[in-house]
């Protein structure tokens, strides 16, 4: 996906949820969705695959049912994207909010970043988002696929840079605020230059753009 197509996804998605929530907040709804569909992309293509390796792809979904290690991240049937796609208007808020708590508890590594967020949550006894919205911005999500051969792998670190730097400006403020420019840190991880056995740290990490790009050297110069 090319950066503006994905720019332009985004500010479909984010046009979706217009209203209901401030705009910075937007990011904390868009974000573990399109995580999570990442996810449910990405092992469906290890399926798939581990499907031609068995010649039959009923075995290969019954061998990681039973082994997860199979796969990168086990991913439940009601959390998998084609059924979140397919739900009602009715009740997707919790729809939501149990997909990804299911998606946490099959991979703890996950626990804490995937499932930050409540689609259900209420204020003032009104809910936050509604069950309309959220329909509608997880039918923009659905629009493309987010498997191995479809999108870089930093996708997630590019739509976190969009959405910070897009309503940041929004609000009058400089993105650099509130995190490093992509040309920026793509400068800075060639000046480190890191070589294979050294480790990066940044003090400040926050959407873990740095490290990211210093890998992505490391894999360059290889």
């Amino acid at each position: 996906m090319e950066l503006s197509n994905l720019e332009n996804w985004l500010w479909e998605a984010a046009c979706k949820i217009r209203g209901p929530i401030d705009a910075p907040k937007y990011k904390d709804y868009i974000l573990p969705l399109i995580f999570l569909k990442r996810l449910s992309d990405v092992f469906t293509d290890e399926i798939a695959g581990l499907g031609q390796t068995y010649k039959d792809l009923k075995t290969a979904q019954e061998l990681v049912k039973a082994d997860h290690s199979l796969v990168r991240f086990y991913i439940p049937p009601k959390s998998l994207w084609s059924y979140l796609a397919q739900q009602s208007r009715a009740g997707l808020g919790e729809v939501l909010t149990d997909a990804v708590r299911g998606v946490s508890r099959e991979n703890p590594r996950l626990s804490g970043v995937i499932d930050v967020t409540d689609f259900n949550a209420t204020t003032a006894g009104q809910r936050i988002i509604s069950d309309e919205h959220l329909h509608e911005l997880v039918q923009v999500l659905n629009q493309h696929r987010l498997g191995m051969n479809d999108v870089e792998p930093d996708l997630l670190g590019r739509a976190y840079e969009y959405l910070i730097r897009k309503f940041a400006e929004g609000q009058g403020q400089s993105a650099g605020e509130f995190y490093t420019p992509r040309p920026v840190a793509l400068l800075m991880a060639r000046i480190l230059d890191p070589q294979p056995g050294q480790t990066v740290y940044d003090p400040a990490c926050g959407s873990g753009g740095l490290l990211i790009k210093c890998h992505l050297r490391l894999i360059e110069t290889q």
